[in-house]
């Protein structure tokens, strides 16, 4: 026969367990809190934004959006040359530092010698600590005078005639314009993705790679049918995370974009982005519609990265469900 518990002990386990659920309780109402509190503060800054925006909205209404006019004295204002600035530059930092953080993952995965692994893994986190106004300065007074007398005009010769992207490059080598900002940012953007990339590879199971290196396959065949299926979602993860990077950025695209208000085909050419807008104008503008389509500009960029964040988690989602997961 079971033994029956002293009156005592039933007592002392029942106030056990009442003091555990008043933990869970309060542990779980903080942390609700916590969690409100961060979607309070991002719903307060969209309201904000909507708020201090509506002046122009009703002013220009939607054609806010593709009207390429800045024109402040005359209190003209439309979004499309920023937005294309900042789509562009950010295109063009994805394409250069998608491969570029790709290929520094794989090396410090796969095939770096480990002596070097940390010390290069270690300078990569470095190099995602540099204030973006290094980046900037180093831009405008280092890397665009020698961009603007050694590949640009190289560029010019060699793909200036080529159909459809010929006028891409056409223009005086100036050195700061939108090619430029997008280099700059692509430099900013690697130390990011290719952590993220790095990290993410460092998760596939050893097993994996050792029994297909155990059938006879080669390095490339191990990365492309064991290593990125399995790491597709972190990787995406990476890549949107270095997208959402570029869109954002302010200083250094400031200093090397050239801060011109208008839409040229040329790559060469200046313009601008909503960031570097915001940086040049905010401390300058008179209250009215000039500080009103700013905010609407801020609002835009909002949009846009809620877009990016939203197509990020479509694919995210997307790729878990071919995975089965």
């Amino acid at each position: 026969m079971s033994e029956v518990a002293p009156p005592e002990a039933v007592d002392l386990h029942a106030a056990r367990v009442k003091v555990f659920k008043l933990q869970d309780t309060v542990f779980h109402q903080v942390t609700l809190v916590f969690a409100f509190i961060v979607l309070a503060a991002l719903v307060g800054i969209l309201v904000s934004l909507a708020i201090e925006a509506m002046p122009v909205l009703r002013q220009f209404g939607a054609p806010f959006l593709w009207t390429d006019v800045w024109n402040v004295p005359e209190e003209r204002f439309g979004a499309l040359a920023a937005i294309y600035g900042t789509v562009v530059t950010s295109v063009i930092a994805l394409v250069i530092a998608v491969p570029v953080s790709f290929g520094i993952a794989l090396f410090l995965t796969e095939t770096c010698p480990v002596w070097l692994r940390r010390p290069l893994g270690t300078a990569i986190e470095m190099l995602a600590g540099v204030p973006s106004i290094i980046y900037g300065i180093w831009g405008l007074f280092v890397f665009a005078p020698l961009f603007s007398k050694h590949v640009q005009p190289y560029l010019q010769s060699a793909l200036g005639d080529v159909p459809v992207i010929g006028g891409w490059f056409a223009g005086p080598p100036i050195g700061v314009g939108i090619l430029t900002a997008g280099i700059v940012l692509s430099l900013m953007v690697i130390p990011f993705v290719a952590s993220v990339m790095r990290d993410v590879f460092e998760t596939v199971p050893a097993p994996l790679k050792e029994s297909a290196y155990g059938v006879g396959c080669t390095t490339w065949e191990v990365v492309t049918n064991v290593v990125l299926p399995y790491t597709r979602v972190g990787v995406i993860g990476g890549i949107m995370l270095g997208l959402g990077r570029a869109l954002g950025e302010t200083m250094a695209v400031t200093f090397v974009i050239g801060n011109a208000n208008r839409i040229v085909g040329s790559l060469y050419a200046p313009g601008t982005s909503i960031a570097s807008t915001l940086a040049n104008e905010f401390g300058e503008a008179d209250p009215g519609l000039h500080i009103s389509s700013l905010f609407a500009l801020g609002l835009v960029l909002f949009i846009i990265t809620f877009i990016v964040l939203a197509i990020s988690r479509w694919l995210i989602r997307r790729g878990t469900a071919k995975q089965g997961i």
